[in-house]
């Protein structure tokens, strides 16, 4: 890797019955931020199925960045998660945005099973517990639309056999939402969850693929 690195920074919509979703929150703050702003191209995603993947390799293609970094909002679970692999799978337990819902659906057919991420996880993780942030591994992105737009982009990177790299952060909610939806489950201040992304973004700048085996 290396410090002239160019990166688009994804969230989403908010989605849920939720007014607000602390990955576009994050993906705003970094890019007003005069230490990232010149390297890194905002994009905040639908939640809908049909629109978010050509709307991501659109602008893919538009800005060729060298990295694809996306983010996205985990409800209960209290850590920042470091998603590893993203499977071919549409699974839906709540509609998208449009009312579309998927059940045991590839999200390629006939594509590969899955993709290792190919961020670097395993520094990211320690980093962001040498930090003093929340994080764990992650096995997978799921089977919503975080895993969908996942598995697309690294799909394109292998079938251009590009040397860009990509990888998905689920951050947890955000307290207001908590008080929103007036229900007992884990968030995470905006102030930690950017701190954390920040760190990730400085990790994949000073890491080179020889530091890591693997990094998926």
């Amino acid at each position: 890797m290396g410090a002239n690195l160019k990166f688009l920074l994804t969230g989403f919509e908010a989605f849920d019955q939720s007014t607000i979703n602390p990955s576009a929150e994050i993906v705003k703050a970094i890019t007003v931020d005069p230490q990232y702003a010149t390297f890194v191209q905002p994009l905040i995603l639908p939640v809908d199925t049909k629109s978010a993947p050509p709307a991501l390799l659109q602008s893919v293609e538009f800005h060729q960045p060298d990295v694809i970094l996306c983010l996205g909002e985990a409800a209960h679970r209290p850590v920042v998660s470091i998603e590893r692999v993203a499977l071919n799978l549409l699974d839906f337990r709540i509609p998208d945005n449009n009312g579309v819902i998927f059940q045991d659906e590839p999200i390629i057919p006939h594509g590969p099973a899955a993709y290792f991420s190919t961020i670097p996880v395993r520094q990211i993780l320690h980093n962001l517990l040498q930090a003093g942030i929340p994080a764990e591994l992650s096995l997978s992105a799921g089977s919503y639309l975080c895993n969908q737009i996942l598995y697309t982009v690294l799909h394109q990177i292998a079938v251009k056999q590009s040397k860009q790299t990509a990888g998905f952060i689920h951050v947890p909610s955000l307290p207001q939402q908590v008080v929103e939806k007036n229900k007992v489950y884990p968030s995470m201040a905006l102030e930690t969850s950017l701190s954390a992304v920040k760190q990730i973004i400085n990790t994949i700048l000073n890491t080179s693929k020889t530091d890591e085996t693997i990094f998926g």
